[in-house]
């Protein structure tokens, strides 16, 4: 039986959600059944680029011209042909209309994955004209959340029988406590004290600052706790005038990027998600697989990932004093803290494993590339 050919069509393969995606999936597929190859439409591909074309896979790459560059679809197209590929997988929207053109007339079906949507979302009325027609020439249809798919639906004019939910899916970061043990003494927290993150870009949509003003509420009746972020951005300088504001910069980490985070997020005692609008948070994710409770807000996805009263605690948009009192909850009740925790293990190992994800899309290739005989 031959193998079934998969080219992924996206941006690049710099370090982000929908590049993990891209990642998990191509590393956890049987290279007995699928032989995978990624197509970017910008340069340059990036580090989780670079580090795949290391490891022998397929990697090309055009920079795509301003406005709608029709050399592109040509470039798709003759792609295609040359490497006789199956099916196409495009992420996210403009990816799927060059992925759509390119492939017209061939015999390789179309795939497509919403990953996230805008704060405030929105729709154009020449996307509303397009994607019916899109959708006719895509083979198969999916969205991150069940939120992620109602704005398809809202704001994409896509019926919603087409678009099946089919969450991101990682593998447990691995975490050395000797390494977390040697972070604490560094960044020169207390044994006693609790500690307070999130990881994510600096980045207006992640409302940091709603999270600044929750955080400063709760230090007084809980002074020895500590808000670590983790992350750089545009907003970074918002963010630190808000802690001189609020007078908190003694309990307030920022150590900035990091590409590999996980020391930082076991110092969690709970993980916190602010953000205004979210997709499938993958720091989210990797909290819950390390037994971390979370308090987040009722944005995007959150909700589905986040069990209120289960795994973690989910909050009106935008409101510090609810996210404060969420917060709370888990700083003056041990029992609860121990609870959540175990809660978020085995939520994720039912719903978020990386081999979850991984079959489902499998079984999406196998069909449409069946449809090819």
């Amino acid at each position: 039986m031959s193998k079934v050919t998969v080219m992924h069509l996206t941006y690049d393969m710099r370090i982000g959600g929908t590049e993990m995606v891209i990642k998990n999936i191509i590393q956890s597929s049987d290279a007995d059944q699928f032989d995978m190859s990624i197509f970017c439409i910008e340069q340059a591909i990036g580090p989780w680029g670079i580090e795949l074309q290391n490891a022998g896979l397929n990697i090309s790459a055009v920079e795509r011209k301003p406005g709608f560059d029709v050399s592109l679809i040509f470039a798709i197209r003759k792609h295609l042909k040359k490497h006789k590929i199956d099916v196409i997988h495009c992420h996210q929207y403009t990816p799927w209309v060059y992925g759509v053109l390119g492939a017209l007339g061939t015999k390789t079906k179309v795939i497509f994955t919403e990953h996230g949507r805008f704060y405030p979302d929105s729709g154009t009325w020449k996307r509303k004209l397009i994607n019916p027609w899109l959708c006719k020439i895509t083979d198969h249809i999916t969205a991150i959340s069940r939120a992620t798919k109602q704005a398809l639906i809202d704001f994409e004019n896509i019926p919603e029988n087409r678009i099946d939910v089919i969450y991101n899916g990682i593998e447990p970061p691995k975490v050395d406590p000797q390494k977390t043990a040697e972070l604490r003494i560094k960044l020169k927290i207390p044994l006693d004290a609790k500690v307070l993150g999130t990881i994510a870009r600096l980045d207006p949509i992640k409302n940091h600052c709603m999270m600044l003003e929750a955080f400063s509420l709760l230090l007084k009746d809980h002074p020895n706790t500590f808000l670590l972020i983790v992350g750089d951005g545009e907003e970074r300088d918002n963010i630190l005038k808000q802690i001189d504001v609020l007078n908190i910069k003694d309990k307030v980490i920022m150590p900035g990027y990091d590409p590999q985070p996980q020391h930082y997020l076991a110092l969690m005692d709970v993980f916190l998600l602010s953000s205004l609008s979210e997709g499938t948070s993958m720091t989210l994710l990797e909290a819950m697989a390390i037994e971390k409770p979370c308090v987040v807000t009722d944005a995007g996805g959150n909700s589905e990932i986040v069990e209120h009263g289960v795994n973690g605690l989910v909050t009106m948009n935008n409101n510090p004093v609810a996210f404060k009192n969420a917060i709370n909850y888990f700083i003056s009740n041990k029992k609860a803290l121990l609870l959540f925790s175990r809660a978020s293990i085995n939520i994720f190992a039912i719903k978020f494993s990386v081999q979850i994800m991984q079959k489902r899309f499998s079984v999406i290739y196998s069909k449409s590339a069946d449809k090819n005989d």
